[in-house]
């Protein structure tokens, strides 16, 4: 899955999305800190492709899209709106392909501008970037050519806190920006950092009004930290595979980046610094019990504003943990829901 598939609704309450035997199913808390239901598949039959992208703006719904088989050889990207955790999903809806027609190009990647409209990601087979962006008042606009070269493995899409939606991209020997410069335009490609990332470790935050941080990791293994302007910074040696999960939270009354990954392990590793002051260092602390391989991690803040941290398996198995009401970022134990 690309993007946040840990997400709190409008009423506060928690959902995840997992991918299940070629549908995309939704669980959802009953009440906050309560139990979960049952788990629902999202959409409708449609046999879908792995891989769900998943966005969602500020306090708003959250948007899905996958791709799905369409004809031998060829697939298409479906659309869907979850407004409400707990009601039905909205059917899939087809947007089309990049270039009309053929197999997957990429794995989409999403982000919801302050307006809620959701703007689609793709690699194209140029080896750039397409956007298919909603329109105010219902619909899509044409696919357009963000351009780009040598793209490869997933895009990480965010909305920053101005409302305005960026992208970050790997390629071989650096990583690719592109911006809004204004609200409901086309983001156009700003600059490139000097500097190779592992293919699907990129992952994005909006850390102030004017910045977004995308962390990834390096051809040496540390985690690294990047803002557009600036030169990208080695926090410390990643915990293990894979892209991490970054949210904003406050702790012990400071603005804190928490950062959670699958350590090699196997278990959670958390690691919390100054927002946007990389320079005062972090370090790893784990958690939990061992996860198997393919385990994914997010950290998200519930509906009574604490930290929960959830862990779920390739075999749909979720597991949560929420921070105590004491200092520091003490959890309480972990739970299968």
């Amino acid at each position: 899955m690309n993007g946040n598939w840990l997400v709190r609704g409008r009423d506060g309450l928690l959902s995840v999305y997992l991918p299940s035997d070629g549908a995309l199913l939704c669980r959802t808390e009953c009440r906050p800190g309560g139990p979960w239901e049952a788990p629902r598949q999202v959409g409708g039959e449609q046999k879908l492709h792995p891989g769900p992208a998943i966005g969602q703006g500020p306090a708003g719904p959250a948007h899905l899209v996958v791709w799905r088989p369409t004809a031998p050889g060829e697939s298409g990207l479906v659309h869907s709106t979850h407004f409400r955790p707990r009601h039905s999903v909205l059917d899939w809806t087809p947007v089309g392909h990049p270039e009309r027609k053929g197999d997957r190009a990429g794995p989409p990647a999403l982000a919801v501008d302050a307006e809620g409209r959701a703007h689609l990601f793709v690699r194209n087979g140029d080896g750039g970037v397409s956007l298919l962006a909603q329109k105010e008042k219902g619909g899509w606009e044409p696919w357009r050519d963000l351009k780009g070269h040598g793209v490869q493995g997933e895009l990480a899409a965010v909305t920053g806190q101005s409302g305005r939606v960026e992208l970050y991209a790997a390629t071989p020997d650096a990583i690719l920006h592109w911006r809004q410069e204004e609200p409901g335009t086309r983001p156009v490609l700003q600059e490139a950092a000097e500097v190779p990332a592992t293919p699907g470790t990129l992952g994005a935050l909006a850390t102030s009004p004017r910045s977004t941080t995308l962390f990834y990791t390096d051809e040496s293994g540390d985690l690294c930290a990047w803002r557009p302007g600036t030169e990208p910074v080695a926090l410390l040696a990643c915990a293990g595979p894979g892209p991490v999960s970054a949210i904003r939270c406050e702790l012990d009354g400071h603005d804190c980046t928490l950062l959670a990954q699958r350590s090699a392990a196997g278990r959670v590793a958390f690691a919390a610094y100054p927002t946007e002051v990389e320079s005062a260092g972090a370090w790893w602390t784990e958690s939990g019990p061992s996860l198997p391989a393919g385990a994914r991690v997010a950290v998200a803040e519930d509906g009574e504003g604490r930290v929960v941290a959830a862990s779920l398996t390739e075999d749909g198995e979720l597991r949560l943990a929420r921070r105590k009401d004491e200092p520091g970022l003490a959890l309480t134990a972990w739970q299968t829901v």
